[in-house]
């Protein structure tokens, strides 16, 4: 068996491996364009940045080390210029001599990845922006920035572009970014995102949002950048991070079927539309979880699986892949956001029914030093409860939190089974009541009709005739409310029902949601038919309202029990 592979980074190598694994008499050949395989590409920003500093640690492995104890022939410079399926055949140009040749296969597995995206304005072929793909990217970008330059520009907000922006800070760089959207980190609601936009601008980086890049021009070896609403930028580098698209040219080429996104077409076993072709990683189109749509995911884990797969197959073994849920996180600073399964938008979009809920537990015992809350949004089917997507932003625990999520819509879990789960428990690492349970508490209150909500972006339509109470402390109060809210804290809100009409609604808040909860069980419990809690309560309020409490700045962890003495302290020190 011959096995040859177009591609040597993650789908690429996870499948020569797990193919050496699987037969030790396969001829296995991995072709890789750049002069590198194997290389940690996630890590490079890190290494720009500092973070690293050994650039070996992001070299996994070399071609001696994988021929030494993989037995794989990895060649790397070499380009694949054409396919021939008639013939099982494939034309290569080895980029160093220039010399071209043919290699036969009986299997060919193509891992090319996605390529940056360069968006064609004037201007943008400037030596001095860039974009960030692969080690001969960073080592040209680390030499420019070592050489003590003062300004950069990121053009995009995603993940890379946001690792960017934080890796050019700590080099003490001005860093201005600029995203076309409203938000950065697009995978997230607008509302979570805000959480990392307030802690990037905390740490010295300006935002642009909701404008693009309309060209660029040189200015005594500057680059100049021109913005949509007539804005000039001055750097001395750009990065260009607006996104990646599938390298399908050579399939495309040898007339390979390719899907409604862009992306090559492959079934369960990842086979292409020729049988004797596999195409796994950035390349291809997946199924997403949650919607069923076929949708292009880049995202090392999937490829990494499904080059498993491919292996698999081609040695007779059932295996199969079945759908992406792109589970994802980035580090920002001290912050952390993630996000797995749906997001809301695309809940809204796709006109799919479901409810959510936001809360902020602490990532370990709040009494233990070291924790902050964090900001958790769950998205579940209002028929039964099942998961379909979460959000976590914060400065603790956020990983953990992610992950055991993700392992429930993989598991197509219900929040009533988050309730139950029995998770890791000691005052450094979680709570008794683990931030996973308190989303299923919360979820299950809901479902049930033990409680009922308000949201932050219903704020102007709550307005109306209806009651907003603040049953926050008076201090609080004072520091900052909500416009038109009257303040009766929990303590007193007992003796001060008759304040209160029976005929209009009541929309509650306090800084989390635990205290306007107990006031809720209060009032529906004296009688009251229509009232609802703040989802999230303020602290949420603020990601769709900036307030003046919200700062960006790691906060101090709020205890259920004990709100009104930590908002004072948080009051004192203006912590987000």
């Amino acid at each position: 068996m011959k096995i040859v592979i177009v591609g040597g980074v993650a789908a690429g190598m996870s499948t020569a491996a797990r193919a050496r694994r699987l037969s030790e008499q396969a001829n296995i050949i991995v072709l890789e364009r750049s002069q590198y395989v194997s290389f940690a590409n996630c890590g490079l920003p890190y290494h720009i940045g500092g973070d690293i500093k050994d650039r070996d640690q992001l070299l996994l492995q070399t071609p001696q080390t994988l021929a030494e104890n993989l037995n794989l022939d990895v060649r790397t410079g070499h380009e694949v210029l054409a396919i021939n399926q008639i013939e099982r055949t494939i034309t290569i140009k080895n980029l160093t001599s220039a010399d071209e040749y043919i290699e036969t296969y009986d299997k060919l597995v193509l891992c090319p990845g996605a390529s940056p995206i360069i968006p064609s304005l004037p201007g943008v072929d400037h030596p001095s922006i860039f974009t960030l793909r692969n080690i001969e990217d960073m080592d040209v970008i680390k030499t420019i920035v070592d050489q003590g330059i003062k300004q950069a520009i990121v053009i995009g907000g995603g993940y890379i572009g946001v690792e960017m922006a934080e890796s050019l800070r700590h080099r003490a760089i001005g860093v201005t970014l600029v995203e076309l959207s409203d938000q950065i980190i697009p995978p997230l609601d607008q509302e979570m995102a805000r959480d990392l936009q307030y802690h990037l601008e905390y740490h010295g980086v300006q935002l642009k949002l909701g404008v693009a890049a309309v060209s660029f021009a040189d200015i005594n070896g500057s680059v100049a950048v021109t913005l949509q609403d007539g804005t000039t930028l001055l750097a001395d580098l750009v990065l260009l991070a607006v996104g990646v698209r599938p390298d399908v040219r050579l399939a495309q080429s040898a007339g390979l079927m390719l899907g409604s996104r862009g992306g090559i077409q492959v079934n369960a076993h990842m086979q292409t539309s020729d049988p004797n072709i596999y195409a796994a990683g950035d390349v291809v189109e997946v199924t997403d979880t949650i919607t069923g749509d076929t949708v292009l995911v880049a995202l090392a884990g999937p490829a990494n699986r499904q080059g498993r797969i491919v292996a698999d197959h081609i040695f007779g073994r059932d295996s199969a892949y079945t759908s992406t849920q792109g589970t994802a996180i980035v580090k920002v600073f001290e912050m952390t956001g993630g996000a797995t399964g749906a997001s809301e938008k695309i809940l809204k979009a796709k006109k799919l029914p479901y409810l959510k809920i936001y809360i902020h537990p602490t990532g370990h015992a709040s009494y233990y030093p070291g924790s902050t809350s964090m900001h958790i949004k769950l998205l579940f089917a209002p028929s039964d409860g099942v998961v379909m997507g979460a959000q976590v932003v914060g400065y603790d625990g956020v990983d953990k939190r992610i992950d055991v999520f993700a392992t429930a819509i993989r598991a197509g879990m219900t929040v009533y089974d988050l309730e139950e789960l029995e998770l890791a428990y000691a005052p450094p690492y979680g709570s008794a009541k683990d931030p996973i349970n308190m989303a299923g508490f919360v979820a299950s209150n809901l479902l049930k009709g033990d409680i009922n909500f308000w949201y932050a972006e219903d704020y102007q339509a709550a307005i109306g005739d209806n009651i907003i109470v603040d049953v926050r402390s008076a201090h609080e109060y004072q520091t900052w409310h909500i416009p038109s809210a009257i303040n009766i804290p929990l303590g007193q809100l007992r003796n001060k029902l008759d304040t209160l009409p029976h005929d209009q609604p009541v929309f509650l808040y306090c800084r989390v949601g635990f205290r306007s909860y107990l006031a809720y069980r209060i009032l529906v419990q004296s009688g009251f038919k229509n009232v609802k809690t703040l989802a999230g309560g303020s602290k949420t309020f603020c990601s769709y309202h900036r307030t003046p409490l919200c700062t960006g700045r790691p906060g101090v962890p709020f205890v259920a029990h004990a709100e009104d003495q930590l908002a004072e302290t948080e009051i004192g020190s203006r912590c987000a």
